[in-house]
This record gives structure tokens, C-alpha cells and sequence, in this order.
């Protein structure tokens, strides 16, 4: 995994190099950070060996880690303003605190839906152009995103120790059919739905065709897993413990998933949230047929990166 990391670093710092961009050594750094702990949980036995060895100091921990580098960002940019650190402390803290107050309930608690929601609406809600000011704002869904599965994975995957996530990059037997078939069966009734409701139209970019490797591992990683990870990893898992039903939490999920598409394009965009919905179900149901959130991110990447190159 630490491989991977690397791997990822050099890739982003060769392509960030190739378009120009320099001198942003504490913008890099904080992805860099944060890019390391998303991935490092997802290698074998790092969370159990990290939960067991330092219990709940361990999630405050890392939340303290995430805050100081933070800090670091704040102060090396010339951005600091104590509006910026409190409401960036209150995002990793609070869940935090919430999640301890709930430590010895079963999955699915009160205190674990309403942290889930808080940490959406945190990313989805938060001004994340000002929390970034420096460079210009321009890495700011990137930090936002991966501020949002950090505080995450500290609440869920180190206090809570939520099993049945899914949380790991690997593959299992008979995934590839998993992965495959969700993927084909969804472009069967979501391309003609689609086009019927008019939300989109064939349009090929043949010219960003050169970018479409670098895309999609930004796509994957920055946008399928962190929303994997929350809607099937956490919120359908959850759901299915609450509500003692599997399908019943594929499908609230699934549902709850569109929702969250609502503001897409300008609110309310209902053709957005019936897709959206449509998506989540078969992200869900392999998520369900593997237990991984590396499988569902897969097709949810392969859907994104389709509808970006073929589609307007």
C-alpha cells in the first residue's frame, strides 16, 4: 500500500510538473498526508493492529495529526485565520466526540447516523474554496474530499472498529464477473433512461482522450471510494444492521444515495436523483456480492469515467 502511495505521488507530481504547476510545497504536502492515511487503512490488518494497539487515543490521534498538518498548511500559506482552524477543528472533532459518547452502542446507532450526516454535509456544504484559499483554490474538492474520509475512517473504522465495511484494496475470487456484470446491466437501462429523460446526449471528447489514465485514477480515487466507502461501506451497512435487512438497507441507501445528487446542476434536478438512485443500487449490490468497497468503486468509477468521455 505504502507502494501504491508512492506511486500515486509520483504520478500526480510528474502530471503536476507536465501542466506547470510549482511552488506549492504545503498544498502537496497536506495531499500527500492525507492521500497516505486513506490508503494506509485500506492495507491488511492496519486497522485492527492500529485499533488494539492505541484503542480510542488512537482515532484522537489521528485526528490530532490531521488538524496540526492542517495548522501547518494554514501557517505556511499565510492563510491562517481562526475562523479556518475552528470550523476545520470542529469537523474532525466533533465527530470524534460524538462517536465516543455512543462507543458502546451496536452499529447503527443515533450518534452514528447523525456523524455520517454531519461529515457528508461538511463536504458537500462546506465553502471549500476558503477553507483551501492557497493556490487559488485550486485543490480544494481534493483536500475537502480526502479531509472528509480521513475523519471518517478515525470515527468509524478506529473508535468504532464498525465491522462488515469492506474497507481494502484487493481482489477475491469471481469479482471480475461481479464488476463486469454491474457495470454492463447498469449502461443497459441507465444509457437509453438517461437519454429519454434527456440528461445527457453522445458527445465523445476525442481530444481529452490523452488525459483519460490520469483521470481516471483521480476519478477512483477521489471520487468513487470516498462515496463508497460512506453510502455502501457505512450507510448501507448501517442501515442493514438498523433495520435487520439487507435488502432494506441496500435499497434505503441506494435511495438516499440520488438524494444526495439533488443539488447537481442546479436544485432540484430530479433526473439527476432518479439516475443517481438507479447507480446506487448497483453499486450496492456489488458492494453486497463482495464485501468490498474497492469492487462498488470500481464500477462507480467506470460509470463516471464513461459518462466524462462518451457523454455530455
Amino acid at each position: 500500500m505504502l507502494g501504491l502511495w508512492a506511486g500515486l505521488c509520483l504520478v500526480a507530481g510528474i502530471f503536476a510538473a507536465w501542466l506547470g504547476i510549482g511552488g506549492q510545497a504545503p498544498a502537496v504536502t497536506l495531499v500527500a498526508f492525507f492521500l497516505l492515511v486513506m490508503l494506509l487503512f485500506a492495507a491488511r490488518g492496519v486497522t485492527e493492529s492500529f485499533s488494539s494497539r492505541f484503542g480510542v487515543a488512537g482515532a484522537f490521534l489521528l485526528g490530532s495529526a490531521i488538524f496540526v498538518f492542517y495548522l501547518f498548511y494554514l501557517v505556511e500559506t499565510g492563510t491562517f485565520a481562526l475562523a479556518r482552524a475552528g470550523i476545520t477543528a470542529g469537523l474532525v472533532f466533533l465527530p470524534l466526540t460524538l462517536a465516543v459518547s455512543g462507543e458502546h452502542a451496536a452499529p447503527g446507532s443515533w450518534q452514528d447516523f447523525l456523524t455520517l450526516a454531519g461529515v457528508w454535509a461538511a463536504v458537500k456544504f462546506l465553502p471549500m474554496h476558503w477553507l483551501w484559499a492557497y493556490p487559488d483554490g485550486r485543490p480544494a474538492y481534493v483536500l475537502t474530499v480526502l479531509l472528509g474520509v480521513n475523519v471518517a475512517a478515525a470515527t468509524f473504522l478506529l473508535l468504532r472498529r464498525m465491522k462488515g465495511v469492506g474497507y481494502s484494496i484487493g481482489w477475491g475470487r469471481g469479482w471480475g464477473l461481479y464488476v463486469v456484470g454491474s457495470f454492463l446491466a447498469f449502461g443497459c437501462i441507465a444509457i437509453p433512461l438517461a437519454h429519454a429523460l434527456r440528461f445527457i446526449a453522445f458527445s465523445p471528447h476525442w481530444s481529452a482522450w490523452k488525459t483519460l489514465p490520469l483521470t481516471s485514477l483521480g476519478i477512483l480515487f477521489f471520487t468513487a471510494w470516498p462515496e463508497e466507502f460512506l453510502f455502501r461501506g457505512l450507510l448501507q451497512n448501517m442501515l442493514s444492521r438498523a433495520c435487520k435487512s439487507d435488502l432494506a438497507g441496500w435499497w434505503t441507501a441506494s435511495v438516499l444515495f440520488g438524494f444526495s445528487h439533488i443539488t447537481n446542476g442546479g436544485f432540484p434536478n430530479w433526473r439527476y436523483v432518479a439516475l443517481a438512485s438507479l447507480a446506487g443500487l448497483f453499486y450496492g449490490w456489488t458492494w453486497r456480492k463482495t464485501g468490498s468497497i474497492f469492487a462498488s468503486a470500481i464500477v462507480h468509477a467506470a460509470v463516471d469515467i464513461t459518462w466524462h468521455f462518451l457523454f455530455r
